[in-house]
């Protein structure tokens, strides 16, 4: 499997599984910890297959990158956390930031 898509299957593990963690509240929930555990574990191997194909600052800027920018979407929308300027502007330099960086990787 291409190295990309092994990629966006773990950035769309972590942003659930992050999402679970939220749900479990603090542990406490056996369903929401479960799931956690299960499918954050199937992100890092996702990632770890992907490295295989990806630099690994390439990747992990991405794997993060993305994760953290769609996860706080995700906290905005589903769990109606507040949003302010700052929120929306380290969204947008941690967007810029992924970009940089697959620049970065593309020039060698």
């Amino acid at each position: 499997m291409n190295g990309y898509a092994l990629l966006a299957i773990a950035i769309v593990c972590e942003i659930f599984a992050t999402s679970m963690l939220k749900a479990s509240a603090g542990f406490t929930k056996l369903v929401p910890a479960t799931l956690f555990v299960m499918v954050m574990s199937t992100s890092f191997y996702m990632l770890s297959r992907a490295l295989t194909q990806i630099p690994l600052s390439i990747a992990y800027a991405i794997w993060s990158g993305v994760g953290t920018a769609l996860t706080a979407a995700v906290a905005i929308f589903l769990w109606k956390e507040p949003i302010n300027i700052y929120t929306f502007a380290g969204i947008v330099l941690i967007i810029i930031g992924v970009i940089l960086l697959n620049l970065k990787g593309a020039a060698h």
